[in-house]
């Protein structure tokens, strides 16, 4: 099968796109410096892209393509295949007037177009697009050797900006990545496809292995993540899924923890021994049973949540890691409680990170997403899998996330006080029994969270004092947060996990996975912290 990589699309770093309306002045002619959009070469840390490349042409250009130089109807191909559906500004065919003689700044102009098609140096780790400056998109997030942290410092910065502002394929002036919506793309000539097929030519070829804007959110979080690839799937189940199906083999072995997402429990325990696949369940601080479990198998992955749901448990990443690399087993850590902006799982040592980008990722309860990230070779092991399975996000989902993606730090930071000060306001209550949050000393990996992560989330576990018909008296009393799944977003959710996740098992089977009828799991949203206060108490003092 063949995997898109992305258009070696060659322009000067020094080359000026944007001029002033009256297009005078000159502009600088291109230097030897070039760049690659090959997202997948190299290692280490990713560098960021190019800016997208916007070419204003000046009044004495005519936008016909008939009788015009091969280089802007190469420039303008892919441009027009892939922008026109969503009226972006555009590269388009243009020429000089045959009226009005080209001013020297427009000639230059002219020859730095030409630049952008020149040929790929021997021994250089990228394909030759054939069309030979085909900007109207790149495939793949373009990486441009330059220092990422020259002006991007922080994490809210990269959220924002990586693979927009730095390396974005798609050719527009607009500010918002554009949605490419197609399932398909065309090549001109058939000979296009085969050098496509022989790796000669570069290009996108079906929706399911590839889309720009899908793209673009694949670099952001890379950089967020610190991880050299990432792929994104339609959910974070799907994620979870296809990571476990490309990566652990059949009578392969699992290791996973107690405290879990059920879902993933329910494929680890039901799908994978389908496979010959087992597993073996351990207390997510139990590393003695870590090491047994590593002793007596042959273990593939070891797969937790941290923190985990819905009791917030914390794995010592950095440690599990290294015992794990050890014998040769791979480390992957759902971070969905945490987000890229709390807990660097990659840096602590661990190989790849999940997350369910419907929850803080996206953060407006309105799109569904999950994503893989970690080294090029491993996501392109899981990307194989998923290209023959399907589960591939929608364009539209993807600019959703992007956009969401803008307002992560805001929100995380907001969630992250509210659920502290909602954490202490709560266990010190006469009628609230347990609370569950590892910003709270009582919390069993309390220093752990504070030694690997930088803030504990927005969502906060506890015990209500009563019985079922309580904790549902309290729920229902509550006048912000909706009754629902899900959490991360921008509206606070409240459920109780016995009704919401586990209604379908008798009392007794539910707290075999310590799931009591007074368990309640609250995502506070970023609503002032003064009104959820008020509201938690007021509910409170309902029962």
């Amino acid at each position: 099968m063949s995997i898109s990589t992305c258009a070696a699309s060659r322009v000067p770093l020094s080359f000026q796109c944007r001029s002033d309306p009256a297009f005078s002045g000159t502009i600088p002619r291109p230097t030897a410096s070039r760049f690659s959009c090959n997202p997948r070469a190299g290692s280490g840390n990713r560098p960021f892209g190019i800016s997208s490349l916007i070419l204003r042409f000046p009044p004495n250009f005519v936008r016909q393509l008939s009788n015009k130089p091969n280089f802007v109807r190469q420039l303008s191909n892919k441009a027009r295949r892939n922008c026109s559906n969503i009226g972006v500004a555009q590269i388009v065919a243009a020429s000089w007037s045959d009226n009005q003689p080209p001013s020297s700044a427009a000639a230059e102009a002219k020859a730095a177009a030409s630049a952008v098609s020149a040929p790929i140096a021997a021994g250089e780790d990228v394909y030759n697009d054939n069309s030979k400056g085909s900007l109207g998109f790149c495939n793949g997030s373009s990486s441009v050797h330059v220092n990422e942290s020259s002006f991007l410092n922080g994490a809210g910065s990269v959220a924002i900006h990586a693979g927009e502002r730095l390396g974005r394929g798609i050719v527009t002036d607009a500010i918002t990545t554009p949605v490419v919506n197609t399932s398909a793309y065309f090549f001109k000539k058939s000979a296009e496809l085969i050098d496509f097929k022989e790796k000669r030519h570069v290009s996108f070829e079906y929706g399911r292995y590839g889309n720009p804007t899908t793209e673009v959110l694949e670099e952001k979080i890379s950089q967020l993540e610190g991880a050299e690839s990432t792929l994104i799937l339609a959910s974070g189940m799907c994620a979870s899924t296809v990571m476990m199906l490309a990566l652990v083999p059949a009578g392969g072995h699992i290791i996973t923890t107690t405290d879990c997402y059920r879902k993933t429990r329910i494929f680890i325990e039901t799908f994978l021994p389908k496979m010959g696949i087992t597993a073996s369940v351990i207390d997510p601080a139990d590393i003695a049973g870590l090491k047994s479990a590593l002793d007596n198998h042959k273990v593939s992955l070891f797969f937790t949540e941290s923190p985990t749901n819905p009791f917030l448990r914390c794995v010592d990443i950095e440690l599990v890691s290294k015992l794990c690399h050890a014998k040769g087993a791979l480390v992957c850590i759902d971070g969905t409680f945490a987000t890229p902006l709390n807990q660097k799982a990659l840096a602590l040592g661990a190989d790849i990170v999940v997350h369910s980008a419907t929850k803080y990722l996206g953060g407006h309860n309105d799109v569904l997403g999950g994503c893989v990230s970690g080294s090029t070779d491993i996501v392109s092991q899981v990307r194989i899998v998923h290209h023959v399975l399907g589960g591939t996000i929608n364009p539209n989902a993807a600019y959703l996330l992007i956009r969401g993606m803008k307002t992560l730090k805001l929100r995380i930071q907001q969630q992250n006080s509210t659920a502290q000060r909602m954490a202490e306001v709560l266990e010190a209550h006469p009628k609230v029994k347990h609370v569950y949050y590892p910003g709270l000393k009582s919390h069993p990996e309390h220093e752990l969270a504070k030694k690997q992560m930088t803030g504990f989330g927005g969502v906060v576990s506890f015990e209500v004092d009563g019985d079922i018909t309580t904790t549902i008296k309290f729920v229902d009393s509550l006048k912000i947060p909706y009754i629902a799944p899900s959490f991360g977003g921008c509206e606070s959710i409240v459920d109780q996990p016995a009704i919401m996740s586990y209604w379908d098992l008798s009392q007794p089977e539910r707290e075999k996975y310590g799931i009591k009828d007074n368990l309640v799991r609250f995502s506070f949203g970023v609503e002032d912290y003064e009104d959820l206060e008020a509201d938690v108490l007021q509910a409170l003092e309902a029962i």
